[in-house]
């Protein structure tokens, strides 16, 4: 076990974890420590862009409404309050660091998205936001000699004790060494849990390692049943998918079923442009209705010369697939974006002393029961400058000299975990997808218990901590949707299929608990 000291630890590098890190080098020693290379993260796929009220006509208060009324009634005021408000601060900082944003005619140029009123959405590299911040943050990471970056890091234990976190312990497997870091901080930026399902748009390394690390330290994990299904995910037969920008129907592109029949304005008054959750149910059901695998985005209507220029990434990956972006493009929904996860307060700090949670890794109250576009970058920035303010006034706590154990692999295990992956993330997608039933959720659970019971699990094994990760991750969503008796948001269930006003609340699990429901933060008069 080789030891390390710093300042603060960063573990994950999307946005969250960078704009941390880059932060937190003003008052100490970085490391950060990642699970692949620094530029693989959710956030470096990002297209459609970053949402801040940036223009004359529009205002805070606009986009805390949008941001509310997405979150169907389980948003908590302040922190909303707080995105929108600091929002275009942290993008003002930005921009003096040097980061450029899509301009037009001297202006931010200013995309609108599904449940913005306003084009308030900043983009960059047309549709390659995500990944142009992320390599405009990485080399001010790299250009800062405080900071210190660890790849190919399997993160598998925070160290804890008195409710204070000190550091943590990882596994590099290309290297087969194990590493301990003590620090005076953590800050959990390992993003969400989507990978879990077989249709995703997520790297597959996207699996809730964060969520689970936390649970197993003791952290409350909140309002896991919220998994966003993007809506327009490219459809292939082969499995082959990726991201189609909600900003492609913000420039006017229709959704259309296999009768050819443009079939959202007669379901929402925004038409393609309502929320996520509405347009990803409603593509579902027409898939449903007439057994179809995917629905059409039809943009042959629209100006094809400038659909190029604004999504350059989009048409190459279209060609390259087959499609013609400028026509038609198959897509259906995928998993997205885990819209609960540690719970956090306003500073994004956990439940344990020490330890902070950012970025999608995160809940902070500001996302509800479905996020709204764009929202989650800003939402990287607001509270990950936050957690690093908090985090700099805190007092170190001096660890005990206590034995660290590192993990080894047993290569017997890979073929069965595996297979237990495949298995699960078959179930994840076809049980605990957009339309849920008690009993579809309770035969996923009979799942995890049975392979839980079966799985040779070894002690300080490599495949053993995953698997056990793995059935955490998805018993946390499904328990959650399970005890959820009604649909909200992201969470959709047949069986209770209204909004109920019992369930004004957030789900909370915690290690050797029961799952209990909090009430949500609502604006004091």
């Amino acid at each position: 076990m080789l030891h390390k000291q710093f300042d603060f630890l960063v573990i994950g590098s999307g946005l969250a974890g960078l704009y941390s890190a880059f932060e937190a080098s003003q008052y100490g020693s970085v490391a950060i420590v990642t699970k692949s290379k620094i530029d693989v993260s959710n956030s470096y796929y990002a297209q459609g862009g970053i949402a801040a009220v940036t223009n004359s006509d529009d205002y805070p208060q606009l986009h805390l409404q949008d941001t509310l009324t997405a979150g169907r009634g389980l948003c908590d005021y302040t922190p909303v309050d707080i995105l929108v408000n600091e929002g275009p601060e942290r993008i003002k900082d930005l921009i003096d660091l040097g980061m450029q944003f899509d301009t037009e005619d001297g202006e931010l140029s200013l995309a609108l998205e599904g449940g913005h009123h306003r084009r308030r959405v900043l983009h960059a590299g047309g549709d390659s936001t995500g990944k142009e911040l992320v390599r405009f943050l990485i080399q001010k990471v790299l250009h800062t000699s405080s900071i210190k970056i660890f790849e190919n890091q399997m993160v598998y234990e925070l160290l804890v004790e008195k409710q204070q976190c000190l550091g943590a312990k990882s596994f590099n497997p290309n290297e087969n060494s194990n590493l301990c870091i003590h620090a005076k901080s953590t800050i959990l930026t390992l993003g969400g849990a989507s990978a879990v399902y077989q249709r995703t748009t997520n790297p597959e390394t996207t699996v809730g390692d964060g969520i689970a690390l936390a649970y197993n330290a003791g952290a409350e994990i909140t309002d896991m049943e919220f998994i966003q299904f993007h809506p327009s995910s490219f459809y292939s037969q082969s499995g082959h998918t990726f991201l189609i920008s909600e900003a492609v129907r913000g420039e006017g592109a229709y959704l259309v079923n296999s009768k050819g029949e443009r079939f959202m304005p007669k379901i929402h008054e925004l038409a393609e442009l309502a929320p996520r959750d509405i347009v990803a149910r409603s593509i579902f059901n027409e898939m449903q209705k007439f057994g179809d695998n995917y629905v059409t985005l039809s943009l042959k209507h629209l100006n094809g010369e400038k659909l190029k220029k604004r999504f350059p990434s989009i048409y190459a990956k279209c060609k390259e697939s087959g499609a013609d972006f400028l026509d038609k493009i198959p897509i259906a929904p995928a998993a997205h974006y885990t819209v609960g996860g540690v719970k956090t307060d306003n500073n994004g700090k956990t439940n344990i002393n020490n330890l902070y949670a950012c970025g999608e890794l995160a809940s902070t109250g500001v996302m509800g029961a479905n996020r709204l576009a764009s929202n989650s970058l800003l939402e990287c920035l607001v509270f990950g400058k936050r957690a690093i303010q908090h985090a700099q006034k805190q007092p170190h706590f001096t660890p005990s000299n206590s034995n660290q154990k590192g993990i080894s692999v047993n290569d017997d295990l890979s073929d069965l975990f595996l297979n237990h992956v495949n298995a699960i993330a078959i179930a994840m997608n076809t049980k605990v997808g957009i339309v849920r039933t008690a009993q579809h959720l309770q035969e996923v659970l009979d799942l995890l218990d049975e392979i839980k019971s079966t799985f040779p699990f070894k002690t300080n094994e490599y495949y053993s901590i995953r698997m056990q990760n793995l059935i955490n991750v998805c018993s946390l969503v499904t328990n959650a949707a399970l005890a959820r008796k009604e649909s909200r948001g992201g969470h959709y269930r047949e069986d209770f299929s209204n909004e109920n006003e019992d369930f004004l609340a957030h789900s909370v699990q915690q290690l050797n608990k029961e799952l209990t429901f909090v009430p949500v933060e609502i604006k004091s008069e």
